[in-house]
């Protein structure tokens, strides 16, 4: 039976506080190290007017701080060369013309093709919006022909110094991300176990710890290289993490929660022994295991409604403010950039939270103004305590951290010249509400009918993956490394069925969706998962035979990181 999903606008769902992430004060040390000798050495020459070329470069620090290094590295090399690319694109449009129109329609033609791509790559945090807001800033910096070279150096000489600065914590802890996703799969499946496979929200608590492990083993197998004994280690874990998701009721969710502690930090790993005779070699295909490939075309289909919302919202946001006389309509521009989300609901929900953190943001730069126009270096202070300061709070709630982004950008602005606070307030404000309207105006109007057929695709793979497993399980000796591999394959199609369903789910516009087709075909599918860990050996049979336990049930004092089972 299908069923209408009802849209509701939530105000203060939006508006709630989340808990800090784990590592939230990477990105805003990482940043504020990144920002700070460029800018301090621009303010000892007296150029700070260049500080809008060295930050675009500098900014490239916020990202990849989930990835192991090897994958790090690459990364930021592809966002120093793309901020730098579209820095470069919004320089020469400026330099080539100050018409007003053409300048927010290359804008916004920018913002959709760095929405599109890091969406396709997945790049994570903090997305397009700090990439769209260096190139719609730069389209309405005066600039010549001549300056485009040493403007452009600048953005990559601090563009290598955030790449150094975002892989120098790998000396000291190479294993850091790793760790990090394997400890979240282990909280993930502690909470699962909790639920014992019942409840109201154990459904919610599986779909979870499934993307949890499935993260996880992507973030090992993207580290690279051969596995050494800190990687086996983290790969005996993430088979606990899985025998919780199969066998919740005979897990200990204390145990996994131990396990997840012991890896903060620079500590010995837990070492676990292998849970059954076949699990050394299901850990080795596991390791062989690559990650799915899928064409550059696959990933890019399902976001073109997006990129039509993202270019069109953008237009006529950056149009509208023009039409109203505002001087900086590139904010307006990055205002409805800053709104697009996976679906309308979602779109919703960041635009409340982005009027609502910009209000804030301006009477905090209000009361900053006087301090900032003392002195050049208290202008640098201010911004270096508000760049770690967005960084610390946004994890917790958008419109949080948007409360010291907004005075950031203002005050960036008075790097070239001192200005009217009062000027900048209204023109912030004016902006601001210019582009959450019309951005979210636009993300209504294109709507997105590809999700329903988005979800079909997701339970079709889902439900043969499992008839595939199911299958192989029907087989007297199933050859080990198949039976695993159609065990992940199933994994990954089950976690990409969850996300799939809650994307579509907040899209409007739409057929009813298939959901309680959604839901028997989760049901199923983990139910064969948990039938593929059992027949693999992964789930002992008898707890009182479990040697790290002593008599009575309670952990044996001297296998503290040793027992065999979670």
């Amino acid at each position: 039976m299908s069923s209408a999903t009802p849209h509701r606008l939530p105000l203060a769902g939006a508006l709630r506080l989340g808990r800090p992430s784990d590592i939230w004060f990477k990105p805003a040390l990482s940043a504020v190290v990144s920002v700070a000798p460029p800018n301090l050495t621009l303010l000892a020459l007296g150029r700070l007017d260049l500080a809008m070329y060295t930050m675009a470069g500098s900014l490239c620090a916020l990202y990849g701080h989930n990835r192991p290094y090897a994958a790090r590295a690459r990364t930021l090399a592809w966002v120093v060369l793309g901020m730098v690319g579209g820095l470069a694109v919004a320089l020469l449009a400026s330099a080539l013309t100050t018409n007003a129109v053409v300048l927010v329609t290359v804008g916004a033609v920018l913002a959709a093709v760095q929405k599109t791509v890091c969406d396709a790559t997945r790049v994570g945090p903090p997305g397009n919006v700090v990439l769209t807001f260096i190139s719609s800033a730069s389209l309405f910096a005066p600039q010549t022909l001549g300056g485009l070279p040493g403007h452009i150096g600048l953005a990559l000489a601090a563009g290598a110094w955030a790449w150094l600065v975002c892989m120098a914590p790998g000396l000291l802890r190479p294993h850091g991300p790793e760790r990090r996703a394997t400890a979240q799969a282990l909280n993930a499946a502690a909470a699962y176990a909790a639920t014992r496979g019942t409840g109201d929200g154990h459904a919610r608590a599986r779909a979870a710890c499934a993307a949890a492990i499935h993260g996880a083993w992507q973030s090992l197998l993207a580290a690279g290289a051969r596995p050494d004994g800190t990687r086996r280690a983290l790969e005996h874990l993430l088979v606990r993490a899985e025998v919780a998701l199969a066998a919740p009721a005979d897990t200990d969710p204390e145990r996994l929660r131990a396990w997840a502690r012991a890896l903060r930090g620079t500590g010995r790993v837990p070492r676990v022994a292998p849970t059954g005779a076949a699990a050394d070699e299901l850990l080795g295909v596991a390791a062989e295991q690559p990650l799915p490939p899928r064409s550059l075309r696959h990933r890019l289909a399902p976001l073109a409604p997006l990129a039509v919302r993202t270019a069109l919202g953008c237009a006529l946001a950056g149009y509208a403010a023009l039409a109203l006389g505002v001087g900086r309509p590139y904010w307006a521009l990055v205002t409805a950039a800053s709104l697009y989300q996976a679906n309308v609901t979602l779109t919703w929900s960041r635009a409340v939270q982005r009027v609502v953190g910009n209000l804030v943001g301006v009477l905090v730069f209000a009361a900053l103004a006087p301090l900032t126009h003392l002195h050049p270096a208290a202008l640098v202070l201010v911004s270096l305590a508000l760049n770690f300061g967005a960084e610390a709070l946004i994890g917790r709630n958008y419109w949080l951290g948007s409360v010291c982004v907004t005075p950031m950008a203002l005050l960036i602005t008075e790097f070239a010249r001192s200005q009217d606070a009062a000027d900048l307030i209204t023109d912030r404000i004016v902006d601001t509400l210019i582009g959450a309207l019309v951005g979210f105006a636009a993300a209504v109007a294109v709507t997105n009918r590809r999700a329903g057929a988005r979800l079909d695709h997701a339970l079709t793979a889902a439900e043969r993956a499992r008839e595939h497993a199911a299958r192989l399980l029907a087989e007297p000796h199933p050859e080990p490394r198949a039976l695993e591999s159609a065990r992940r394959t199933l994994a990954a199609a089950l976690v990409a069925l969850r996300a799939t369903a809650d994307a579509a789910a907040g899209e409007w516009w739409q057929r009813a969706l298939p959901e309680d087709r959604v839901v028997l075909t989760e049901q199923a599918g983990h139910r064969t998962l948990a039938a593929t860990v059992r027949r693999q050996g992964l789930v002992p049979r008898d707890r009182d035979e479990d040697p790290g336990r002593a008599p009575g049930g309670d952990p044996a004092p001297d296998r503290t990181t040793e027992d065999i089972r979670p």
